[in-house]
């Protein structure tokens, strides 16, 4: 079948759900999946519609549009493999799952290459046959290793990056290149347990729950849009290693999930918030 996804985003008003599926119609296609939402404190409509057909994408694009209030937003997503561009450090396990998936064609995305500031990851990559790039970033200006990040990630025309565990903080200037195009995960002790070793410090502190994050990165750190949370139960039996372990297996999930959701065009960002039809 010939999926494809309509991506709608416009002021609410009264039928958008008939004009839109009426402009469909028209074209003759079978729509097999729809969801609709309304934020109701900004008023915004956001619409999520799979059909199988084939279209001429301007031209149905511009038929909805004309149908809908004026700034709307429509675009059509032939659901194609998004091409990605990872960044990763030294721990290996979001990095890792991550390789797997896109081996076993579970990602809906094409790995073009991994960056990392570490060199110990490489005979890991080189295992899938994927390109690697050591970038140090010691004794450099931040500015000057990120130029040297984008000497490599320009020419591959990435639709998204995704940061493995990438532990450097991007500056503003970096993020700005790629706005609602990088995803992070990190752990959700913030802002409770910030720096090295929080895993240690949770244990420390007793808590009996830790959790992932993964979020749009913005020039605020760690406060972008948030696409995935989740949490899981732990005790007094558990060590630090223990908790430390347990974490990682919980990033992968959460880094796992928001990926999916972002690469099958399932994520509408709303101000600092996300509109998700899992």
């Amino acid at each position: 079948m010939n999926s494809q996804v309509l991506l709608v985003e416009c002021a609410d008003q009264p039928g958008l759900v008939h004009r839109i599926t009426g402009v469909l119609l028209k074209h003759g296609v079978n729509v097999v999946g729809n969801q609709e939402f309304v934020e109701r404190p900004s008023a915004r409509f956001f619409m999520r519609t799979e059909f199988d057909g084939a279209v001429a994408a301007g031209q149905l694009e511009a038929e909805v549009r004309a149908t809908l209030p004026a700034g709307a937003s429509v675009r059509l997503s032939r659901l194609k493999p998004k091409r990605i561009v990872v960044l990763a450090s030294i721990e290996h396990h979001c990095l890792g799952d991550i390789l797997i998936r896109h081996a076993f064609g579970e990602l809906n995305a094409q790995v073009l290459a991994v960056l990392s500031n570490h060199a110990g990851l490489q005979p890991l990559v080189t295992k899938f046959d994927l390109p690697f790039h050591h970038l140090s970033h010691e004794a450099l200006p931040r500015e000057a290793h990120e130029a040297g990040l984008l000497k490599i990630i320009e020419p591959l025309q990435p639709d998204y990056l995704v940061l493995a565990k990438y532990m450097r903080v991007l500056t503003p200037e970096f993020v700005r290149r790629f706005p609602a195009r990088i995803v992070n995960i990190h752990h959700s002790f913030l802002p409770a347990f910030v720096g090295a070793r929080p895993y240690q410090q949770a244990f420390e502190r007793g808590v009996k729950v830790i959790g992932a994050t993964a979020h749009f990165v913005t020039e605020k750190l760690d406060e972008g849009p948030i696409i995935v949370q989740q949490v899981i139960p732990v005790d007094h039996t558990h060590t630090a290693h223990d908790l430390t372990q347990a974490g990682r297996d919980v990033e992968q999930m959460v880094l796992a999930r928001a990926l999916r959701l972002v690469f099958e065009d399932r994520v509408f960002l709303c101000g600092n918030r996300t509109v998700i039809f899992d």
